[in-house]
This record gives structure tokens, C-alpha cells and sequence, in this order.
């Protein structure tokens, strides 16, 4: 095996092949890039995480007093939870990751934010389905229908582009209702998007939600030469009077 690159887990999973590999970027100066592939479809990569932290500081920066409680549904290479635990606002962040093996390569530390999270004692992993909780009791496995400050979402690649044919129904009116009865009031919902913001999804946000907007995040891709765009939707729900 080469040196400039190296696999470094292959398992089968209910969704496809899943693969964590590492590779020397030489066209970026031999910078140590982690990639994740689903099936034949590149899933993730370290090279870019500007999205990832966008949805966090647009969904935490509106949240008011102390010891937030907050969901994160995808673990991915956990750029979005190493967001998160960056606020020392944070009591605890409850990562709700589908596919076990993303979780073990955290715990084993073969990704870059391994450590920080497995260490960081405001972490708890759920090997669970996501859109299974929002369907049934939430994102508590020991208090059902327990409430947060905070859901941040960074799954499916857009509202319409989804992992799993089986994600769609949360995308619906009636979805965001459920999962809008697990946010205290106050609370924010986010989602990242590989897309910039859909307008039809704004409307069922803002059906549900008191206050909406969409946010466009830019970031450089020095392998295409180009400026690339992601969208960030955030959703909030008014406190009590």
C-alpha cells in the first residue's frame, strides 16, 4: 500500500459499504486528508468543514442563558460536535449516529476529532436512527420526551437528496412538527445543506417555526479552484411569555 494513501476501516453496514481511508493531498502540499465513502459515493471529507461549523455558531449564537442541552444528528468525521463543545455554555451534546462503525472510529481515535470528543465528558454517543427518534420518543435514552436548547441535523446531503429514501417524511410539515416538540421554548433547530437554502423548505419551516431564515455559506475548494456554497437553515421556536 502506498504511503500517500492508506484505508484505514472497510465495513458493511445497513446502508452500503462504508469506507474511512487517508490520503497525502499532494496537490495541496501533502496536507493528510480523511475521507468517508458510502457505496461508491464520496460521503465526507476533512478538506472542507466550513459548513459543518456555520450551522453551529448560527444555531447556538441565538440561544440565551447557561448549561444548553443540544442534539447533534450525524456523527460523520465529527466536525460538527468538535463545533459544538466549543461553547462552554454546553452542559451536554447527545450524538445520535446511526452507523456504529463512525462511532468506534471516534473511540478508536482514528479520526481527527476522536479524542476531543471521546474525552470531552459533555459527550454521549447514541448508536441510533435519528429520524426513528424523532418518529418515536426523542433523543434521550433515559428520560422519553425529554427537551432541548438545541437540534443541530448534518445527515442527508439536502432536504430532497437524501441518504435513505426512509429520512423523507421528516422533511414534511408533519415531521418538523414532531421534531419541533423536542426543542424547549427558545430552542433552535438547524440543518446543514450541501445545497444553498430551498425555497419550498423555508415554507415548511416557516409553517412550523416562529422565525426562519436561510444562510449561505462560502468556502474555497483549492482542488476545483473555485468558491463553493453550502446552505445552513435555522429555525427557531419563541420562548413562553
Amino acid at each position: 500500500m502506498s504511503v500517500n494513501f492508506e484505508e484505514l476501516d472497510y465495513q458493511r453496514t445497513a446502508l452500503g459499504e462504508l469506507i474511512l481511508r487517508r490520503r497525502c493531498a499532494l496537490e495541496m502540499g501533502g496536507r493528510e486528508v480523511f475521507e468517508v465513502k458510502l457505496n461508491d459515493e464520496f460521503l465526507m471529507s476533512s478538506l472542507f468543514h466550513e459548513g459543518e461549523v456555520a450551522l453551529v455558531d448560527l444555531g447556538l449564537s441565538g440561544l440565551a442563558g447557561e448549561k444548553w442541552d443540544v442534539v447533534v444528528g450525524g456523527l460523520g468525521l465529527g466536525y460538527t460536535a468538535a463545533a459544538v463543545l466549543k461553547y462552554n455554555q454546553v452542559a451536554r451534546m447527545i450524538v445520535v449516529e446511526a452507523l456504529a462503525p463512525v462511532i468506534a472510529w471516534h473511540q478508536r481515535e482514528l479520526v481527527p476529532n476522536g479524542a476531543l470528543l471521546s474525552k470531552d465528558v459533555r459527550c454521549r454517543y447514541y448508536h441510533e436512527d435519528f429520524f426513528a427518534l424523532v418518529r418515536r420518543d426523542g433523543f434521550d435514552p433515559d428520560d422519553p420526551g425529554h427537551l432541548f436548547d438545541a437540534i443541530l441535523l448534518d445527515i442527508d446531503h439536502t432536504p430532497d437528496a437524501l441518504l435513505n429514501p426512509g429520512h423523507a417524511d421528516l422533511y414534511s410539515e408533519e415531521g418538523m412538527k414532531r421534531l419541533r416538540a423536542f426543542l424547549r421554548p427558545g430552542g433552535v433547530f438547524g440543518l446543514w445543506s450541501d445545497d444553498v437554502p430551498d425555497k419550498g423548505f423555508l415554507s415548511i419551516l416557516s409553517s412550523v417555526f416562529d422565525q426562519v431564515d436561510g444562510h449561505v455559506v462560502e468556502f474555497e475548494n483549492p482542488i476545483q479552484g473555485k468558491t463553493a456554497e453550502n446552505g445552513v437553515y435555522i429555525a427557531k421556536v419563541e420562548k413562553s411569555p
